[in-house]
């Protein structure tokens, strides 16, 4: 790629966020301190969910959210293609079969009809990406799981901050107020970052005394939880577990990045409305769907191509400096999904053709008004050179 323009995603650290984070390598508590708490209880807070679990990564949550599910060999649960394979892959760790349900050609999200569709008599679970930030329809998902008694996993790595409406009501993705558990993600190129690190909700109770179990090796302290009294140094372990715990000058740099989360999401929402409003009169051009009743975050900017071949539109792009990518090739076409599961192409249409032509053009509260209007610039330029 030469003469960079604007890559795709991105962090912004500010000197609060190094104050933060080296205030901690200064103090005792480099992993397993107070800052693990704090973290926990403010994102609980802001996403108005009773807990919350830091982890490791979002994969780790999500592997820790299907076990604390007990999904085990013989069960089903249904997810997306469109998503990163960890949604998927979480349910094969727990020895389930995962099953994919197509998406709505709009939001992109998974398409509540074609999860009731694909449901089985095996069927324990369901796992819905919020894909790109958008909230997935959680009532009709909701009310399926409910009939059924399924668990429902929010795959929320794209969602901090967004808000969906049910019933005159508006919830926080992450409340869990239609869900048993949500992921979180907080890599570098999501509206927050910890550098890598992640976090389950749950309203449950039992869902958290899990979690936090399996978080850390399956071992606990906890007096109440003990099967004797071993002594002050006696620790028990009651299941197998993982290390997949989060450091403290971590959760010291999420706490930091939270302060300035909605900011960050605000500027998301500024940099959408400039490239809606630039590409609106495009014959060519599909800009993303935000259904009524919705509030998006923004992770990503997927925009969709009418007739143009995707591959010389990317290269096109490439060439002009652009940090253009793809979000995301159909879980069900990788060769894992192939061999183990049997899956083809043809099995989800709509996953298969948004796939054929769509792109990811950079998103983050980085890029400035001078950045955005270059992106605008080298698109409109490839379309009018390759539709010529």
């Amino acid at each position: 790629m030469s003469n960079p323009v604007a890559r795709y995603g991105g962090q912004i650290i500010g000197d609060d966020d190094i104050r933060a984070v080296t205030e901690v390598l200064r103090s005792d508590w480099l992993t397993q301190g107070p800052m693990v708490s704090r973290f926990e209880s403010a994102m609980a807070e802001y996403l108005g969910a009773r807990y919350a679990v830091a982890v490791s990564s979002a994969t780790a949550g999500l592997h820790l959210a299907a076990l604390a599910a007990r999904f085990c060999p013989g069960d089903e649960v249904i997810t997306s293609p469109i998503s990163f394979v960890a949604s998927a892959n979480c349910v094969a760790y727990a020895g389930a079969r995962p099953v994919f349900a197509d998406i709505e050609l709009d939001t992109l999200c998974i398409d509540p009809e074609q999860v009731r569709a694909r449901a089985s008599a095996a069927t324990k679970g369901v796992i819905v990406v919020h894909f790109a930030g958008h909230p997935c329809d959680m009532a009709s998902i909701s009310e399926f799981a409910r009939e059924r008694r399924l668990v429902v996993i929010e795959d929320a790595a794209h969602a901090v901050g967004s808000r969906y409406g049910v019933g005159g009501d508006s919830f926080r993705v992450g409340a869990c107020a239609h869900s048993d558990m949500a992921v979180f993600s907080f890599h570098p190129v999501k509206q927050m970052t910890t550098g890598e690190g992640g976090l389950v909700t749950t309203d449950s109770a039992e869902l958290f005394d899990r979690l936090s179990l399996l978080r850390s090796h399956g071992v606990t302290r906890a007096p109440a939880q003990m099967r004797r009294d071993g002594g002050p140094w006696y620790y028990e372990q009651h299941a197998l577990g993982y290390n997949y715990r989060l450091t403290d000058f971590q959760c010291a740099l999420g706490l930091s990045q939270l302060a300035k989360l909605d900011g960050f999401i605000d500027r998301r929402r500024e940099i959408v409305a400039a490239y809606n409003a630039a590409f609106a009169g495009s014959d060519e051009l599909i800009t993303p769907c935000q259904r009524a009743g919705t509030e998006v975050s923004w992770h990503l900017y997927v925009l969709g191509f009418r007739t143009l071949d995707r591959r010389r539109v990317y290269e096109s792009l490439r060439d002009r400096g652009l940090g253009v990518n793809m979000h995301y090739i159909p879980i069900h076409l990788q060769p894992y999904y192939r061999d183990t599961y049997g899956c083809a192409e043809g099995d989800l249409p709509r996953a298969e053709a948004y796939y054929n032509r769509s792109l990811t053009i950079p998103l983050h509260p980085a890029l400035s008004d001078e950045d955005v209007a270059r992106v605008v610039e080298c698109v409109q330029a490839t379309i009018a050179e390759l539709g010529a």
